[in-house]
């Protein structure tokens, strides 16, 4: 055991049998059962909307992989990740390592009022703060953590005691996010000790650190990660909820990642097109970039625009769930403004929309959908998506692409073909199937940085030299993750991923490439209720009418678009509901992202 063991150890350990001791009772009470039964509070419910807040560390390099997560800087150093090693080399120097960030955490410019003010005029109702990430910094005096949080080093100020009284000042509640693992910490390494090595670290520090946060700030809300090596009975999950909704009251809810074999807590499904309507609340978990923690190698377009945003954000609503956005600020405490900028359009809308968001609740049409297809030419099949659309009007899950085009090989000979994808992929060449994967794995939802879900699958043929064959290669994307690699190889030549000299467009080989169909639905309209009131929104401006496919809402139903204060006229044919919108100006129009139809049924 090494010296920093001992100590830790020994200071902890009265302390630690004591808090865990809740773990060892012999208490007849059913933990499980309890909080499973606990009806989840109406807040959260009626919210829709809340303001996630990934900052620390690592905001002082904020950097990644384009598609990478910034707060996961410190792993990426462990993995020895040639982009980011590279990066703090010819940055901060050979010998700088991940500690040396702390003094560089300044915090300068933070003000916590300032960014209250801000989500409350975002039109959020909660705020969530990371407390503590997977790198084991707290924002929080934690004494468990002397010398890694960001009083005793960095900004030398308790952000999360700052932060909750300015949301507290408000009407937003205050959630916390709290990660159950580290990844360097000496009692246990996750991703380096073997998983089931964690009994002393959860019951000698995470049990007594997760405590002293909850008992010290109250939260209302409490957003677990980092469980997903473990089992919800190793991180003594149900007794900790139990406590903590003890502590706190009615009002007090927790996410649902605790480990396997606890199905408790709103759902968390991540950069995703959303889930449809479950039996217990849901809220789109994503950030306003690909990353959570501030990633300044991200392109202009990862942020997309007001109007992708709110289009999501409905969507998730109608669907009968929410939204946690997220906001990365820069080390020295400012939101950068494109992100403020997002935050700002969006709460404009909602000040003219939230009729149709706060307390609604699903429509028994959720949303309507059409077919689209945008085709264009791709020099190789190498894909790796991410969690993203392949491109803007295509969803990022359930979408399918199929390439046509011919293939021509350097070299008469066998050549095998090796597909490796996430989810399905198919492979024809001359006519001749020659690779059908059906990948049917899931991954999770929490773990996206490091799930590799994607499999292989092998096919061979027979090619002559420059003859040009005809090849067709399907893919499906189902959800989460996705990602396409084709490649091939023989006697001749090494595994490679197919290069963009052997596809052609045409058989006359003019023309380098394949065609890609891309297609997918793409939601147009949604639907919610709310206090009798039926509202259709509309994610294009219908320029003569709007048609409904609902039942009657009665010959008296008044029918208003949200932002303009008169009645619209409205008919009722073949089953339709058709709303009149030609006499409605442009210069009238509340919005360009998208459009309310409040229909007050008689």
């Amino acid at each position: 055991m090494t010296p920093m063991v001992k100590k830790i150890t020994l200071c902890l350990i009265f302390f630690g049998v004591t808090l865990t001791s809740v773990a060892q009772d012999n208490n007849p009470i059913d933990y499980s059962k309890a909080i499973t039964e606990r009806p989840y509070p109406k807040w959260f419910k009626d919210a829709k909307l809340g303001i996630f807040i990934h900052w620390g560390l690592y905001s002082v390099p904020a950097y990644g992989g384009k598609e990478s997560y910034g707060e996961w800087y410190l792993r990426g150093l462990q993995v020895k990740d040639s982009l980011r090693t590279n990066f703090m080399k010819n940055t901060y120097g050979q010998n700088f390592t991940y500690k040396d960030f702390a003094p560089l955490f300044k915090a300068e410019l933070f003000n916590p009022d300032e960014w209250a003010n801000l989500f409350k005029r975002a039109g959020a109702k909660y705020v969530m703060l990371v407390s503590k990430h997977h790198d084991g910094y707290a924002l929080w005096p934690s004494k468990y953590n002397r010398n890694w949080n960001s009083v005793d080093i960095g900004p030398k100020r308790d952000i999360v005691g700052e932060l909750t009284k300015a949301v507290r000042k408000t009407d937003l509640k205050m959630g916390l996010y709290y990660s159950l693992a580290e990844w360097n910490h000496p009692l246990h390494r996750w991703y380096t000790d073997p998983h089931d090595s964690i009994g002393n670290y959860v019951d000698n520090y995470m049990i007594p650190q997760f405590k002293e946060l909850v008992s010290t700030y109250k939260p209302t809300l409490i957003f677990a990660d980092g469980e997903w090596f473990n089992t919800a009975k190793q991180w003594h999950a149900a007794e900790l909820i139990h406590w903590y909704y003890n502590l706190v009251g009615d009002d007090a809810i927790v996410n649902n990642r605790w480990g396997s074999g606890l199905d408790v807590g709103f759902l968390t499904p991540e950069y995703s097109a959303g889930i449809k309507v479950t039996n217990r609340p849901w809220t789109e978990v994503r950030g306003l970039g690909r990353s959570f923690g501030l990633n300044r190698n991200e392109n202009l377009e990862a942020y997309g625009t007001s109007k992708d945003l709110i289009h999501r954000f409905v969507q998730a609503v109608a669907n009968g769930g929410g939204m946690i956005l997220n906001v990365g600020p820069k080390a020295d405490g400012q939101i950068p403004l494109i992100q403020q900028e997002r935050l700002i359009q969006l709460g404009d809308w909602l000040s003219i929309n939230g009729d149709a968001i706060y307390g609604s609740e699903p429509y028994s049409i959720k949303e309507v959908e059409k077919e689209v297809h945008i085709e264009r030419t791709d020099k190789t099949i190498d894909f790796n998506w991410v969690r993203n659309s392949p491109m803007k009007g295509i969803k990022e899950d359930h979408f399918a692409v199929e390439w046509n085009g011919f293939i021509v090989a350097p070299k008469t000979g066998n050549y095998t073909f090796e597909v490796k994808a996430d989810d399905e992929a198919a492979v024809y060449i001359d006519g001749k199937q020659i690779i059908n994967l059906n990948y049917t794995g899931k991954g999770t939802q929490s773990e996206v940085m490091g799930a590799n879900n994607s499999s292989t699958s092998k096919g061979a043929i027979k090619l002559k030299s420059g003859v040009a064959y005809p090849i067709k290669i399907k893919y499906r994307e189902k959800d989460l993750n996705a990602s396409m690699t084709l490649y091939w190889s023989s006697k001749a030549l090494e595994k490679q991923t197919v290069p963009a000299s052997a596809f052609y467009v045409d058989k006359a080989q003019t023309t380098q490439g394949l065609r890609g169909n891309y297609s997918s639905l793409k939601t147009y309209l949604c639907y919610t209720q709310n206090h009798g009131k039926l509202y259709a929104i509309s994610f294009e401006w219908p320029e003569d009418k709007l048609v409904l496919d609902i039942p009657n809402p009665g010959k008296d139903a008044k029918v208003t678009l949200l932002g303009i204060d008169r009645a619209l006229d409205w008919t009722y044919e073949n089953n339709a509901m058709t709303i009149h919108t030609k006499d409605i100006k442009y210069a009238e129009l509340p919005s360009h992202d998208a459009w309310t139809f409040q229909i007050n049924k008689q």
